[in-house]
């Protein structure tokens, strides 16, 4: 059995033109592979050794059926957390040390491994976060690419090493940028490959040591990461795989003394938290990605089959619960009628069910707190406005096994707070608008601003929109999808106002060099 594929096979969040029975046939026996090693014990792993705890075990289950135990995983204690951070502490200097191409060199190895293991790195997603193939496949290609693209950017730069102007004859400047030392990486569920790989791959070229966290919904998914570090022979200490509830060890992670960075990527809320708390002593390096409330708008003069679908891909894509979702849309009032049409048809025709297996769209949502908060959202879109589909829990045959909940579209007045507030459920709120300029207005209420895309046949729309809507990642007419897709060296995921932190994202040419500080070298000759 081999899950092995070509190397110019590479699937995207929008490839079309790929051999799909190959694609199936691997992925299916990747499937086989990983159900077959599924509900494994598993401790974490400090200097590449395995730690047990005693403490209850994280019980990892597959939202499409939760009665299906992936493994479980040791929950960490803060003397976990100690131990890590001490030897990562140590290790490091001797990573920096081995200078930027000798990392280089091992990450390269890293992003191979991916390539190689991609089917059944994609099918644990799918199993773990309820990931359809394409959006699971696409969360690996990315992994392997964001590797590259970090290791391009600094050897372009020679290792962000410079020579200066000088004073005086003899007089030698030299500018450079050094690791801070020891990162901890937060990460999230949606994307447990792809965002954990971009923080903890650039933070680990840049020559710091990484203690790492995946989510409490994604342990396997973070496992698989550790093993890809490990056999790409990243030495000891360098890495470490820490598993945990966020509400036991997150005091630790970014209260600990010897941890002088941090990456986050959630909730607004926590991620404020840690930025206020973290830099207790003096100023840390704090890299956050909080979320969004992305908007649509569709004005008049779109081509309004493309909007329908671009709206589809990016509203129910991993059923909303991603950072760059399409949540809202303001559509212009001359056309709302006829855009609606077309995204309800499209809604209902999509294929919806266990999305490991072939030509399913949409699946579950990632746990029961999710459909809590789905469930309020819609009793509350009844008190403000109406649905105009879903709204309900699926519970037949298949469907009462997970976590399923319909694609749901509200028609709301624009003073809800359903357009502002981040769900990260399968939620679509729809306003009317009289011109661009009050769905620019509308767009920019948002605390967040993280993604947004605009449907204009009309170019100085398109312009006025980029020049004036308050995100980091702005798409026009993208039919693959409206707000989400993008990918490493083509569009830089950075976030504006409480979706970043330090407006430069990951994909984009700035990343890596917020994992080092600068250093300014003087030498007088003579």
């Amino acid at each position: 059995m081999t899950t092995a594929a070509p190397a110019q096979f590479k699937i995207t969040y929008t490839t079309a033109n790929v051999d799909m029975d190959l694609f199936h046939r691997l992925f299916d026996e990747a499937l086989a592979k990983v159900r077959s090693e599924a509900g494994r014990t598993h401790p974490l792993y400090i200097d590449w050794k395995p730690v047990a705890t005693a403490g209850e075990p994280l019980v990892d289950t597959s939202p499409i059926d939760t009665s299906v135990v992936l493994g479980k995983f040791a929950a960490a204690t803060p003397e976990n957390i100690d131990s890590a951070v001490r030897s990562a502490k140590k290790a490091q200097k001797l990573w920096e040390k081995l200078g930027y191409q000798g990392r280089v060199k091992l990450m390269r190895r890293a992003a191979e491994l991916i390539r190689e293991r991609k089917f059944e790195l994609a099918a644990v997603m799918s199993l773990e976060v309820g990931k359809s193939r394409m959006e699971a496949m696409g969360d690996a290609e990315e992994s392997a690419d964001l590797i590259d693209y970090y290791c391009a950017q600094i050897e372009e730069a020679k290792g962000f090493i410079r020579p200066m102007a000088h004073m005086a004859p003899k007089e030698r400047n030299t500018d450079m940028l050094r690791p801070f030392g020891v990162f901890v990486c937060v990460a999230p569920f949606n994307f447990p490959l792809a965002l954990s790989t971009g923080m903890s791959s650039a933070a680990l070229i840049a020559g710091n040591a990484v203690v790492y966290k995946p989510a409490q919904d994604t342990p396997w998914t973070g496992l698989k990461l550790y093993e890809v570090y490990r056999d790409a022979g990243l030495p000891a200490g360098i890495f470490h795989f820490i598993t945990g509830k966020g509400s036991v060890i997150g005091d630790s992670l970014w209260r600990h003394p010897g941890v002088d960075g941090f990456v986050f990527t959630g909730s607004l809320e926590v991620g404020m938290r840690i930025y206020r708390e973290f830099s207790a002593k003096w100023a840390k390096p704090c890299l956050l990605e909080r979320g969004g409330k992305n908007p649509v708008v569709v004005m008049d003069s779109a081509d309004l089959d493309a909007a329908a679908e671009g709206v589809l891909r990016s509203a129910w894509g991993l059923q909303n619960q991603k950072c760059s979702a399409t949540s809202r849309v303001y559509v212009h009032k001359k056309v709302k009628a006829a855009f609606l049409e077309k995204l309800l048809a499209k809604t209902a025709a999509m294929k919806k069910g266990d999305p490991t297996q072939r030509d399913v769209f949409y699946g579950p949502v990632v746990n029961a707190k999710a459909v809590a908060t789905f469930e309020r959202a819609v009793a509350q879109a009844k008190k403000d406005g109406k649905i105009l589909a879903g709204g309900s829990r699926m519970s037949e045959g298949l469907f009462a096994k997970g976590h399923f909940v319909e694609p749901t579209i509200a028609e709301l007045p624009l003073a809800s707070t359903l357009f502002f507030e981040e769900l990260f459920v399968p939620f679509l709120a729809v306003g009317e608008v009289e011109s661009l300029e009050q769905a620019i207005a509308e767009g920019n209420k948002a605390d967040y601003g993280l993604t947004a895309g605009i449907f204009s046949a009309k170019k100085d729309e398109v312009e006025k929109f980029f020049d004036e809507i308050e995100s980091g990642v702005c798409y026009a007419n993208k039919r693959s999808g409206a707000t989400t897709g993008a990918w490493p060296g083509c569009q830089p995921f950075t976030g504006w106002k409480g979706s970043g932190s330090t407006g430069k994202g990951g994909c984009g040419p700035y990343y890596v060099a917020q994992f080092m500080r600068e250093q300014s070298r003087t030498v007088v000759e003579g």
